[in-house]
């Protein structure tokens, strides 16, 4: 019986504390030019997991298409072999082509210091 008392008195107060909210939601809204979201628009979103706008999203996926291309070119130019059936970095062949691209480097860095 004392919970319906309790009741009585608790559900006025809640009901009248969310009248208040929402009047003064409302008011900030008109004087500051406050524009609230909805719940369903702040749900992420799988093309833009971060909520980024529309032209900042445009730049980071052309960034990140950049940098995939990039990538590929990279690993493009990584001599692979084949080792026991399986694809491995072949170490001796970069080994190489960095003792060669170095003495062109300082081979041209002689030539110029020469002229």
């Amino acid at each position: 019986m004392s919970w319906l008392i309790i009741m009585a008195f608790a559900l006025p107060i809640f009901f009248g504390l969310i009248f208040v909210m929402t009047k003064f939601i409302k008011y900030m809204q008109e004087e500051q030019n406050i524009e609230i979201e909805s719940f369903r628009d702040s749900l992420i979103d799988d093309q833009n997991p971060v909520g980024l706008s529309g032209d900042d999203l445009e730049k980071l996926k052309q960034q990140q298409a950049e940098a995939q291309k990039h990538l590929r070119e990279v690993i493009s130019k990584i001599p692979i072999e084949e080792k026991d059936g399986r694809l491995r970095p072949a170490f001796d062949k970069m080994k190489k082509t960095q003792d060669e691209a170095s003495e062109k480097t300082a081979g041209n860095g002689k030539d110029s210091e020469n002229k």
